[in-house]
């Protein structure tokens, strides 16, 4: 649910789909014009333009379309506290996380509930931007882009974040408190609005294994620099702990 669009004029559209993944359902905000076509980044959240973090405590996910694969919602009172080790285990290679779960619970607490359920078990991330920003998206089972868990998880939103290399962080359409499952990687400095909730950091080496594979470029289905990566990267687990 990133999907929705990102940056430069060539990447918006990357960043779209940076922006569908973020909503991850088929239907309403992956139908609407903001999710399908390139937009700049300060259209990118919404009406207000103004996010606030989710109250401690409460999680509100919200059922929101068909999930790509049956799953239950994350328990709303967050279970998981500070760092929480995950590793993505990958065509790749291992991309060891941390993710914060001080700053983001809910992001944190539906993550480890999806992965603890094997969603994202056998799954292809399904874009590469490298040109205006940098980023691999993965977290759509269907790895259409359009593809999500069922509900809507909040932001939880600083207003200050940035994404340099190793940024792990929610996808989203335009609107406020529209993330799914799909996230995204940075794998090298990344222009990006404060609009994209970031809820860990990739270590050294899986950053370096991300840009390697990015290194042989997308299909540029999405236009110059954005499209499915042409070294696939298929996670074929995640494991939490």
């Amino acid at each position: 649910m990133l999907t929705r669009s990102l940056a430069t004029a060539a990447v918006l559209a990357c960043v779209g789909a940076l922006a569908a993944c973020g909503s991850e359902n088929d239907t309403a905000a992956d139908a609407s014009p903001a999710s399908e076509s390139p937009q700049s980044p300060e259209s990118e959240s919404g009406d207000s333009g103004e996010f606030t973090p989710a109250a401690d405590g409460e999680c509100a996910y919200v059922e929101d379309g068909n999930p790509s694969k049956d799953v239950d919602l994350p328990p709303a009172d967050p279970t998981v506290e500070g760092d929480v080790e995950v590793t993505l285990s990958t065509s790749i290679g291992d991309l060891d996380a941390t993710l914060d779960a001080a700053a983001t619970p809910c992001t944190v607490g539906s993550f480890v509930s999806l992965a603890e359920q094997s969603y994202f078990d056998a799954t292809t991330c399904h874009r590469l931007t490298t040109e205006g920003i940098f980023v691999l998206q993965c977290g759509d089972p269907t790895a259409t882009g359009t593809g999500g868990p069922g509900y809507t998880i909040p932001d939880e939103l600083s207003g200050e974040e940035t994404y340099p290399a190793g940024t792990l962080a929610m996808a989203k359409t335009p609107y406020p408190d529209s993330g799914g499952s799909q996230f995204f990687i940075v794998y090298d400095e990344t222009p990006l609005p404060p609009q994209y909730t970031v809820f860990g950091t990739v270590d050294a080496d899986g950053v370096k294994a991300v840009a390697e594979a990015a290194s042989a470029g997308a299909d540029d289905s999405n236009g110059p620099g954005d499209g499915a990566p042409r070294t696939a990267v298929d996670i074929e687990a995640v494991t939490v702990g």
